[in-house]
């Protein structure tokens, strides 16, 4: 067994034009949290209590998209959603449609692990999360000012979610910043990136993975991605553990993270191979990125588009946080 290892991510699709202060404030949150989940884990910490540990940090945080500093509906209003999952017997909780859980995450344990089911949603998922007690907030606690004024951009922008396959041709937004870039049919001047996950294996080779996010600026009502969803954002089995971020729709069509685990078990790939594999043969024309964990205490990333927010340690003493390409 090779120790302990973490990952964390803030989202892919990053723009290229990102201020230097900007991308500095973002490593020192990535260097935060990872530092934080290294503590726990040489603590003892199980993966599945620093996963969550982890991405509650990202919540609370409003510099990336979930929890505080979420992306907006078309109308404005914040719809988080989250999913956890425990390696060793393959539980998992998730929720979608939250409009007043402080930390989703925690709500997505506590359906696994105090109710009967896998997955609640909007007002389900809400009144079970005052059933048992987590701190609420009103949904003016999640809206930023930046991502208000985000989302006006991409509604001048024109950009209603119908249409993932934006040609990549130069097109100019409102702003009348030029970019021949789109994420998730946003031109990227304008996408602000999504999700954050956080993945871990343990000193006990078990390994978790946690995902959550706001999802897309000015997404339809009642939009559900990725991040929810058990096999497409999130996986955790005996040998990996996965959390995804990207274009939502191409990875469910690609149910990504479960993909990673499956050619590790089917075909017999290393972490790094099968991710590598993954992101190159299961996104067809999609842009993503992924963080993975092995049992085997090895940590590896990828991604097919501008950036990820990213952030990995090992037992050994490795550690890096990075953005761009590798």
């Amino acid at each position: 067994m090779g120790g302990w290892a973490i990952a964390v991510h803030g989202g892919a699709g990053v723009d290229p034009n990102l201020p230097m202060e900007r991308q500095e404030q973002a490593k020192q949150l990535l260097t935060r949290c990872l530092n934080l989940g290294i503590s726990a884990l040489r603590s003892d910490l199980a993966a599945i209590d620093v996963v969550e540990l982890v991405v509650r940090e990202l919540e609370t945080d409003p510099f990336f998209n979930s929890g505080r500093g979420s992306a907006l509906t078309e109308k404005g209003t914040v719809e988080m959603e989250a999913s956890i999952m425990d390696g060793p017997k393959r539980r998992c909780g998730a929720v979608s449609g939250l409009t007043t859980v402080k930390n989703p995450i925690s709500l997505a344990r506590l359906v696994m692990e105090k109710s009967p089911h896998s997955y609640l949603a909007f007002s389900g998922a809400e009144d079970f999360a005052r059933q048992q007690g987590v701190e609420l907030v009103e949904n003016e606690y999640f809206i930023t000012e930046e991502n208000v004024g985000m989302l006006k951009l991409a509604k001048e922008a024109n950009t209603i979610l119908f249409d993932y396959r934006v040609p990549l041709g130069m097109e100019s937004c409102s702003s009348g910043v030029e970019s021949p870039l789109h994420m998730n049919g946003l031109p990227i001047s304008v996408y602000a990136p999504e999700t954050v996950g956080c993945v871990v294996v343990d000193n006990q080779g078990h390994c978790a993975a946690a995902t959550s996010t706001g999802g897309l600026m000015n997404k339809m009502t009642g939009r559900i991605g990725d991040s929810p969803l058990i096999g497409a954002g999130t996986y955790a089995g005996d040998l990996c553990g996965v959390s995804c971020t990207g274009e939502g729709e191409a990875i469910i069509r690609g149910t990504l993270a479960r993909e990673v685990a499956a050619v590790m078990e089917y075909k017999g790939l290393g972490l790094q191979e099968a991710v590598d594999f993954v992101i190159k043969e299961r996104l067809d024309d999609g842009k993503a990125g992924l963080i993975a964990v092995s049992n085997k205490g090895e940590v590896a990333c990828g991604f097919n588009c501008t950036g990820m927010f990213r952030g990995c340690a090992t037992e050994d003493g490795f550690m890096e946080v990075g953005i761009w390409e590798q």
